[in-house]
Order: structure tokens, then sequence, then C-alpha cells
């Protein structure tokens, strides 16, 4: 029987050594594996840069082949409420650990979703068990963890990853799986990723699913994403007065392509920079294009909404 992997959690490294850039936060962190003592840690940042697989990878290396049995990993997400630090955390922390380093190790991925109460609960059971655990606690808004924990923690902040960075991972991929990639293909994923290591993991193999030769058209296929070329012929056309022409374009993208109607105004967002058009009346346009998102997002028809807004667009045809 074929095993079947997925690939977010293949490429997922495996030793600090490993992560992809974030050499501010690795070199402490091996700095830490190498006296086998390390404090309780906050990881912030977006999502995708790496700060679980540093948590996991920190655990490999300081653990070694017994890193699974010495550490927990949960997500704050699924098991949110105080009885979940009550029972599951408290009795993993109570418990020695195996081997040479005299702590446990609890990752708690996505810790900014839990309630207060339950945060009131960590922060004694971080206090109570300082001698058998260390806690790693994950998020993408450090804001929203109460300050007594935030003062027991070291800070670790995740940089966002840079095009070059995506594209070494892409690379990493890409060689391993011996696909094949043109530059259009690399450029659709950084764009459609925006940072993201995860996604790119993602669809990079629902493409190859279809297709070994990838380009920018395949990406933008799987990912069900309005390429950024049929939505900035679109926006030409409506600031040409091409109503018509401009308005068939956005049913071709909804109605053939299957595009949701939030996933074309991002794209719109992102074009209005571009277009040959004055400064003011590209921030007139983005105010527009706000307003029109808000809208969708409340409950209004995409296709009439997106409508109005290319209606919007010929009187701003002025540099």
């Amino acid at each position: 029987m074929i095993e079947f992997q997925v690939w977010a959690e293949k490429y997922r490294p495996r030793s600090l050594k490993d992560i992809i850039n974030q050499k501010h936060v690795i070199e402490r962190l091996r700095a830490f594996v190498k006296e086998k003592n390390i404090p309780n840690c906050l990881f912030a940042g977006s999502a995708g840069v790496g700060k679980t697989a540093s948590g996991v990878a920190l655990a490999n290396d300081l653990y070694g082949s017994v890193w699974r049995q010495n550490t927990l990993e949960l997500n704050a997400s699924d098991e949110r409420g105080i009885n979940i630090v009550r029972g599951k955390i408290k009795d993993f922390a109570r418990m020695k650990s195996i081997g040479n380093v005299s702590f446990k190790l609890i990752i708690l991925d996505e810790a900014d979703a839990l309630t207060p109460e339950a945060q009131q609960a960590l922060r004694r059971t971080m206090e109570n068990f300082t001698q058998t655990a260390r806690f790693i606690l994950i998020c993408n808004y450090s804001s929203k963890i109460i300050d007594p924990i935030q003062s027991r923690c070291a800070v670790f902040r995740f940089k966002s990853l840079s095009e070059k960075d995506i594209v070494e991972y892409i690379d990493r991929v890409v060689k391993n799986e011996k696909l094949k990639i043109d530059e259009s293909g690399i450029k659709a994923l950084v764009e459609l990723s925006e940072g993201d290591l995860r996604k790119v993991a993602n669809l990079l193999q629902s493409s190859s699913a279809i297709d070994k030769k990838i380009n920018a058209d395949l990406i933008y296929e799987v990912a069900s994403q309005a390429k950024p070329k049929d939505i900035r012929e679109m926006l030409e056309d409506a600031l040409k007065g091409n109503f018509t022409e401009a308005r068939k374009k956005l049913h071709d993208m909804i109605f053939k392509q299957g595009l949701a109607g939030e996933d074309i105004i991002k794209e719109i967002h992102k074009q209005i920079y571009d277009l040959d058009i004055s400064e003011e009346n590209k921030i007139k346009l983005v105010d527009r294009t706000g307003e029109y998102d808000f809208r969708i997002s409340e409950g209004g028809s995409p296709v009439i909404q997106l409508e109005a807004l290319l209606a919007q667009f010929p009187p701003f045809n002025k540099k």
C-alpha cells in the first residue's frame, strides 16, 4: 500500500539548522539546546513563517530520539478551555522527563485562542511546574496573551519571509519531488502564498497531482484564485469605459472559473496600485474598493457589488 504524505509535514524542518531565515531567533534557540536548558518561550508572528516548525525542531534537537515522549503538542484553537489546562497540560507537566534533560516541553500552538480563564490557569501551571516542564506558546498576536504570561516568557518575534526565502523553499520541494516549474509558476507561488510556507507546499502538492510541469496558470487554477493579468485587463477596460467588456470578463471569472467575489475584489485591490492613473485617483479607488468589499462581506451579491464597483472606474481615467 502506497503511503501518501502531506508535503507541508513532509518538508517541515526536523532540526533548527534547517529552518529558513529567522536567524535572529534560531541562534538563541541553538544556544539553549547546547546548554540543555530553555526558558518558557513565546513565539509570535504571522502564519507559515516557521514558529511551530521551530518549536518542534528545538524539541528534536534537545531530546533526540525520545523527543516525542518528552513533548506535548496542543492546538489551543481545538482545546481552548480551562479544563484542558487543568487536565492534559497539568498531568503532562508533573511527570518526570525521559533522558538527560531535566524537564519536558509543552508546545501550545495558537495560544492566543485560549480564553482569559484558561490563560490564568496556565500562568499558575507555569509557576508550579518550573522544575519539570517548560512551555513554548505560539501565537499570531502576542497582544492577546495576558501580561503575567508574557512576563514569564522569553519573547521571540518571527519576521515575515522574503521572496528569496520562499524561492529557497520552493527549490527544496521541487528538487526532492523531481518537478519542473517555470519562472511564472515561482512568481505565482510567491504571490499567492503571502509568505506562508505551508500554503506553498500545499499548492505545489495539489499542482503536481495534475502535472509535473508547473506554471502560473496551473497554480492559479489549483488555488482557485483570480489571475492578476485577467483582473488587470478587466480594470483597464472599465477605466476606458468599455463596461460591457469588463462585465464579460467579470462574469467569466465568477461563472466559468468559479472564483469567489472576495478573491476577485482582493486582487482588484492589488492591481489598482499598478494602474496608469494619478496617485490621488488610486487612493479614491482603494477607498471605493473597501466599501464594496464590506458590502460583499455583509451578504451583498458579489456579482451586483463587483459590477457596481467597475462602474465607478471611468471617471478616474485621468493622470
